[in-house]
C-alpha cells in the first residue's frame, strides 16, 4: 500500500468510526444516558445499565442530576443514586 492510499484508508476508517451504530432500544437509552450526564467516556456503562434497569426511571434520574447545578461529577452522582435506589428496592 502506498502512503497516501494508507493516509485515505484511515481517513475512511476515522470518518466510520464517528458514524452511530445503534441497533437496539437499550443501546440508544445508554448512548442519552451518556449525553445527558456529559459522561460520554463510559457510555457502554450506560449501555449495560440501560439494558437491566427501567429505561424510563433511568432517564428521569439522569435528567434530574443533569439539572442540578452544583452536582460536578454527574456521572458519580447519578451511579450513587441509582445504587441507592436498587437497595431501597431490596
Amino acid at each position: 500500500m502506498k502512503k497516501s492510499d494508507e493516509q485515505s484508508y484511515m481517513e475512511l476508517i476515522e470518518e466510520r468510526r464517528k458514524q452511530s451504530r445503534v441497533t437496539t432500544p437499550h443501546q440508544l437509552i445508554g448512548l442519552e444516558l451518556a449525553k445527558i450526564l456529559d459522561d460520554e467516556r463510559h457510555k457502554s456503562l450506560y449501555i449495560k445499565l440501560a439494558k437491566e434497569h427501567d429505561n424510563h426511571s433511568l432517564i428521569i434520574l439522569a435528567k434530574n442530576i443533569a439539572e442540578k447545578p452544583n452536582v460536578i461529577n454527574k456521572g458519580a452522582y447519578f451511579m450513587r443514586m441509582l445504587t441507592t435506589k436498587t437497595k431501597e428496592k431490596r
